[in-house]
């Protein structure tokens, strides 16, 4: 055993090292136009996020791009709750929608700011056509949507004030195909959302050491762009629609096929979009099924077998600290929050991630292993539970 754990360990420490050097050859991009020309289409779909909307519209009232190059649709994907009526509120001038509920103080502030209508702003609703609903979504709103550059973000985000300005920029000035920008978790300091926060920043980490050593293979699409006449040359999600997840990274692999030098990454700290943290144990295991259950879809040998050296890390960190001798009960656990650091600290620096990080890093690299087995086994054998619906791999 002592020889496997060498040998996964080695390969493991230089897949990291390897990340980490890609993080730093992506170049923070700093170019700013001085006149936007870019017309965008921003598709946010969403489930039942009255509790989210209202922030959500709050960065959207306050984002610095000309109107007149900017529309947002909202796709309603068969919410239950208020939402619609949230949107509406938003949209309609403050003279004509009258008062609104108390729970939306958020919202009301914003409107006391306006008195004109949001004419860049609608909601359609869901056509399902597919067994995923975000995908049938996005392609509802793509079949809608004004503009050739589309950029997906979900109804649960910030957009910072110079999001538009900067994706923008970086396509005036690099002619891409597809964006991929960076997502952060506003969490609070506790352990189940500093969890999910450190958890989170090793894929960012991952997704922008991928695109430095010219092997891109993570996106995220609560903050993506792409033009929508190569969406639709390539078929958009056709070919993955019985995968309930990856609206992102299936279409991204679809780009990265067709011409790998087109799709670029905006290291950017304008170009971060915020989201927030689930709050239950529970839903995070659900969340994180959900990630999972389409890693085995992935068209790359080489994503599969990076996936594969990771569980077997983690397995390891997991069977010494279980079934190891004394004197080898933490050594594959040391070992790996060791090597884990040389990706971490450079993301953690570019997302200005503060709070008490080491104090969390030793408790999340405890649990994380543990936590990522039962992820892994549960997607391959169980069902999961994602916004009131079931869904099975």
């Amino acid at each position: 055993m002592i020889w496997l754990l060498i040998f996964i360990v080695t390969f493991y420490a230089i897949l990291i090292v390897w990340l980490a050097v890609g993080f730093k050859k992506v170049d923070t991009f700093k170019e700013i136009v001085t006149v936007n020309k870019t017309s965008f289409s921003v598709i946010i779909p969403f489930r039942n996020e009255a509790e989210n909307l209202p922030i959500l519209l709050k960065s959207i009232a306050e984002l610095n791009y000309p109107k007149e190059l900017v529309e947002f649709i909202l796709v309603d994907d068969a919410s239950t709750d208020n939402s619609v009526e949230i949107i509406n509120s938003f949209v309609i001038s403050n003279e004509e929608r009258g008062e609104i509920s108390g729970d939306q103080q958020v919202l009301d502030t914003i409107l006391r700011k306006s008195e004109i209508t949001r004419t860049d702003i609608c909601f359609i609703n869901n056509i399902r056509t597919s067994n995923s609903p975000k995908k049938d979504a996005i392609t509802t709103a793509i079949s809608v949507a004004k503009y050739n550059w589309i950029v997906t973000t979900d109804a649960d985000c910030i957009l910072p004030e110079n999001w538009l300005q900067s994706i923008d920029s970086f396509i005036q000035n690099t002619n891409p195909k597809m964006v991929v920008a960076p997502v952060n978790y506003k969490a609070k300091n506790n352990f189940l959302e500093q969890f999910q926060l450190l958890d989170f920043m090793s894929m960012q980490g991952t997704t922008i050491g991928g695109f430095g050593m010219g092997f891109p293979f993570l996106c995220n699409g609560a903050n993506l762009a792409y033009k929508k006449e190569d969406f639709i040359l390539l078929n958009g999600f056709n070919g993955n629609n019985n995968i309930a997840s990856g609206d992102d990274i299936f279409l991204f692999e679809k780009f990265i096929k067709a011409d790998k030098k087109s799709v670029g990454y905006l290291k950017s700290s304008d170009a971060i979009v915020t989201t927030f943290p689930v709050k239950t144990w529970i839903d995070l295991i659900n969340q994180r099924t959900r990630w999972a259950a389409k890693t085995g879809n992935f068209s790359s040998l080489k994503v599969k077998l990076i996936g594969l050296l990771v569980l077997l890390t983690n397995f390891v960190v997991v069977y010494y600290l279980l079934f190891g001798s004394l004197k080898m009960l933490f050594i594959p656990f040391v070992l790996k929050i060791i090597i884990d650091l040389f990706l971490f600290l450079p993301t953690i620096q570019f997302f200005k991630i503060k709070s008490n990080f080491y104090k969390w890093y030793i408790f999340a690299s405890f649990l994380y292993p543990f936590f990522s087995l039962l992820v892994i086994f549960k997607s391959l054998f169980f069902k999961y539970h994602w916004k009131g619906r079931r869904f099975k791999k």
